[in-house]
């Protein structure tokens, strides 16, 4: 059986690096980007235009879409190109080319103005003795509160994944990721609770991946086993099988 075609957008970024590295040896993999990748087929383009993005999907079967401008404190202007434009035209790129299923990199963002409230808000300062012994996490049903116009893109993305699933024969996963960063550790009281390791986030693709063609949409939280998440991953295991491989706590006395 022919290996799965797998496009990445982003693939020059932290978590495009990661994810390469645990899928290339398993699927055909084609980046696009806006830098050269080495090493493998990888189209250049700007996600904003959407005619000189369209030839990348040709052919692809799953789309895992990672590139955005992360940057909790960036403008309208900053965003606008990559985030709301860019991820509507990698879905429609996706819908034209026939593609079975995108994979969407959202973020932990557009919840974590619930950090504004007790008992969030004491959990990501370390304040642990504020928190009432049974506390309620969020869930992927829970009501967004996106933080900055950052967060704000990533709901849109999650609106518009919605739309193309229920509109379109295309199943689109949400990934509400953690806080992923390169020195693989967390380097601030808050990433006790929203951390999430590069195998971790690797991990979860790929189970992405191979879930059931009848997952048309889901919305999943995607951190490390941290003892003091906020944030519910055990829809993430029930549903797709993701089993976080590190935690938080562990790094304990390295941050």
């Amino acid at each position: 059986m022919a290996a799965r075609k797998i496009l990445v957008t982003g693939m020059s970024g932290l978590i495009g690096s990661v994810v390469r590295n645990r899928l290339e040896s398993k699927y055909t993999l084609r980046a696009l980007n806006r830098r050269r990748i080495s090493g493998l087929e990888c189209y250049q383009a700007d996600i904003a235009n959407l005619e000189e993005i369209q030839p990348a999907f040709d052919g692809q079967d799953v789309v895992v879409h990672l590139a955005a401008v992360a940057d909790g404190g960036a403008t309208w202007d900053d965003l606008l190109g990559p985030n709301v434009l860019g991820t509507y035209n990698v879905f429609e790129a996706s819908r034209r080319a026939g593609v079975k299923r995108i994979i969407y990199a959202s973020s932990g963002s557009t919840i974590s103005n619930w950090e504004r409230e007790l008992p969030y808000g004491a959990i990501v300062k370390g304040d642990y003795n504020q928190v009432s012994e049974n506390w309620p996490k969020l869930t992927h049903e829970s009501v967004t509160r996106p933080s900055g116009l950052y967060g704000c893109t990533k709901v849109w993305g999650e609106a518009l994944a919605r739309h193309f699933s229920d509109t379109y024969d295309i199943s689109v996963i949400c990934l509400r990721i953690g806080a992923v960063n390169r020195e693989n550790r967390p380097t601030s009281p808050r990433h006790f609770s929203v951390w999430c390791s590069q195998d971790d986030i690797a991990q979860m693709v790929e189970k992405c991946i191979e879930a059931p063609d009848d997952l048309r949409f889901d919305t999943f939280f995607v951190v490390s086993d941290n003892k003091w998440s906020y944030r519910d991953i055990s829809h993430s295991r029930q549903v797709v099988g993701y089993q976080p491989q590190d935690a938080a706590e562990e790094h304990r006395k390295d941050s």
